[in-house]
């Protein structure tokens, strides 16, 4: 049996094809686009399809595939009727109107009952479905379902309207996680009859022709893109563990933090695993960050910048995207004028250090897993390895681990098991200066927020 997974990202968009023995035989990719429309921007939604399809049929004709999974990023819903979206898919990176903002943020539930941090732009999408539902009521009042961002994708391409807990629960404002039902929101905006019954991720939802085969493929409940991550490795019984899955965000998933610790201030919230059970997280945009503070940058990046990087105390204090642990920050790379891949290193190292500072926020104390595009080489998992002497430390057999549990998903829901590839050990790495670089950093970046120093989140 091969499966093949559409894992669709806020910055690019994959296809693989995945075998039993869990390789990945082929792949696609493509960056979706947004574009604008009255007033908002949204997803080139045709683009998109027009792609996947292509992909899809691919895949069938030269792989004999014979399910369909998806994996989605966060933050996003469809509104859909019996046949089509009512309105374009919005983009999460848009705040909106003030005056809007003023009367919808009055009606979003506490952080007590939906453990969703009130988060700026669309990064809880409850706040997006208020928006919308005010400024096109018509959009609403004609859709049949409300629909998760990777169920979208599974009924569009031949599966039915389901919702999926791991999406609703992922700071929504839609979940409340203790009672592991929808929130008050839900209830007070009459939502609840548009959203779907539940189906487990990658449950069979229905079966489409495509390309040349003559045998129908089946359709699969989509998941949310970093706690597929998490199924990838929890299905391994490796013991306790914490994920650290990087991508356009870096997501750090410890389900071993007490809630109670949880700070709304900082980024901190409770994702929800495929099977309803609450995982608290720590976010930031870590991806797009990256991006910023390198310029761009695509390349290896050498063990020699970084050390001279460190050598010269430049360093990128937070933050350089909206939310994340130091939310109210503005981002500033200080020391010198770093060369271009220097300043490639300075980025990693802020990518590091962040990851460093929420597993201490998120209370990390056991094995650590990195996976994701930022530890590509795995530079990135041996830096954090040289800066927690004390915690184990394994990467991802593969960069693509929510693509990987997702593939895992479909297998089993076909009652087949799909091969783990065991995550390799990290060796740490051996920058000298890096712990008193580190200790800086917390100093200029915890410091100058609270007046605490580096002591404030250890």
């Amino acid at each position: 049996m091969k499966v093949a997974v559409l894992d669709f990202g806020k910055t690019n968009s994959k296809l693989f094809v995945f075998g039993e023995d869990g390789r990945i035989l082929d792949g696609r990719r493509t960056r979706p686009i947004w574009t604008h429309r009255d007033g908002f921007s949204v997803l080139d939604d045709a683009a998109l399809h027009d792609w996947a399809l292509a992909a899809v049929n691919e895949a069938v004709d030269s792989h004999g595939i014979e399910g369909l999974m998806v994996s989605g990023h966060g933050c996003t819903f469809a509104l859909v009727d019996d046949t089509a979206l009512t309105h374009p898919i919005l983009d999460y990176e848009q705040e909106p109107p003030a005056e809007v903002a003023a009367r919808i943020d009055r009606r979003i539930p506490d952080f007590s009952e939906t453990f969703s941090p009130r988060l700026p732009l669309g990064f809880n999408y409850g706040r997006h479905m208020l928006w919308l539902n005010e400024v096109e009521p018509g959009a609403f009042a004609s859709a049949t379902s409300i629909l998760g961002y990777p169920q979208y994708w599974s009924w569009r391409f031949g599966g039915r309207a389901v919702s999926e807990v791991s999406y609703l629960g992922c700071h929504s404002h839609l979940w409340a996680p203790r009672r592991r039902d929808f929130s008050s929101l839900v209830d007070a905006e009459s939502w609840l009859g548009r959203m779907p019954a539940f189906a487990r991720a990658g449950a069979v939802i229905g079966e489409q022709h495509f390309g040349k085969a003559g045998r129908p493929v089946a359709i699969h409940n989509g998941v949310h893109d970093s706690n597929a991550a998490l199924h990838a490795y929890r299905r391994q019984q490796l013991g306790p563990l914490t994920v650290v899955s990087t991508g356009t965000w870096v997501v750090v998933l410890n389900p071993d933090c007490p809630l109670d610790v949880l700070d709304r201030d900082r980024d901190m919230l409770v994702n929800v695993d495929v099977d309803g059970g609450p995982v608290p997280t720590i976010r930031f945009m870590g991806g797009r960050e990256f991006a910023v503070i390198s310029a761009g940058w695509q390349g290896a990046i050498s063990p020699a910048s970084i050390q001279r990087v460190i050598d010269a105390g430049i360093m990128a204090l937070p933050s350089f995207a909206p939310g994340g642990p130091m939310p109210d920050r503005v981002g500033e790379v200080i020391g010198g004028a770093p060369d271009r891949e220097e300043r490639a290193a300075v980025a990693l190292l802020y990518v590091a250090l962040m990851v460093d500072l929420s597993l201490d926020l998120i209370h990390s104390k056991d094995t650590v897993i990195v996976d994701g595009g930022l530890n590509a080489g795995g530079l990135l998992a041996s830096l954090l390895a040289q800066l927690r002497p004390g915690q184990p430390f394994l990467q991802g057999a593969t960069l693509e681990g929510s693509a990987t549990g997702a593939a895992a998903l479909a297998f089993e829901s076909a009652g087949r098991g799909m091969a783990a590839e065991t995550p390799e050990p990290v060796d740490a790495a051996h920058f000298a200066g890096l712990a008193g670089y580190r200790d800086r950093w917390r100093d200029l970046a915890i410091g100058a927020e609270n007046g605490k120093g580096r002591t404030a989140a250890r």
